[in-house]
């Protein structure tokens, strides 16, 4: 994983909940609670969420698995996660929290139900490697779950590239003091594959028996969802 990118998160970790509330409207939050839904999750599930950030879509996997499941949120970049924990307690929620790289997890094969990421693939050196590695943790019909951005076409797709291109950089600089970081992000997201194209990321891996797309908002997000074989 860039040592770039891990420092980027880093300087932003403090100030992360706070921008993405503001630049997304508070949207994010619907976005993940679909996720859960599509990602199939039961009580007594055991949920791996990568690159999980401040842990909300581990929180969120917590509530739906219950007392009965497992969830395990890990990110590469240390302060990230430093905020997760206490966020999971004053939601009551018991989740384990560790620093790992999607490439390279260092867990057992099959040991969940799902593994998901959010919003973290378009950041890794090797999407489809991290996809495997997702895969190889995940029991035989569990399910590698990914939330990304995408590139909305149509009407959204000029506003969108207009927000994207110059408001997020000036208002996350702003409230970040890291212009450089929220002009990073939206570039990652205009360029990263999406919908049918990362379709064909998922079959490059060679791991699931089944995948499909979810389009969220016009296409500025996706859902994607893999079966593992």
């Amino acid at each position: 994983m860039s040592e770039k990118v891990r420092s980027m998160f880093a300087d932003i970790a403090g100030d992360y909940d706070r921008v993405n509330t503001v630049l997304s409207f508070g949207v994010h939050h619907g976005w993940r609670k679909r996720t859960i839904k599509e990602s199939g999750a039961a009580p007594g599930n055991s949920v791996l969420d990568c690159a999980t950030g401040t842990g909300d879509l581990a929180i969120e996997f917590k509530k739906k698995v219950g007392i009965n499941g497992y969830v395990l949120g890990t990110d590469f970049c240390a302060p990230m996660i430093e905020p997760a924990p206490e966020k999971a307690k004053k939601e009551g929620l018991e989740i384990d929290f560790e620093v790992a790289d999607a490439m390279d997890l260092p867990y057992n094969d099959d040991r969940f139900d799902i593994a998901s990421i959010s919003f973290g693939i378009r950041n890794v050196d090797e999407p489809v490697t991290a996809l495997k590695e997702m895969a190889r943790v995940v029991k035989p019909g569990g399910r590698v779950v990914v939330l990304e951005f995408g590139q909305p076409k149509g009407l959204l797709k000029y506003p969108y590239e207009l927000y994207s291109q110059y408001i997020m950089p000036t208002v996350g600089g702003i409230l970040s003091g890291n212009k450089e970081a929220y002009t990073y992000l939206p570039k990652t997201s205009a360029t990263f594959p999406a919908g049918k194209k990362f379709l064909k990321l998922m079959d490059n891996a060679g791991v699931f028996s089944e995948k499909r797309a979810v389009k969220l908002t016009g296409g500025i997000a996706f859902i994607y969802v893999g079966v593992v074989q």
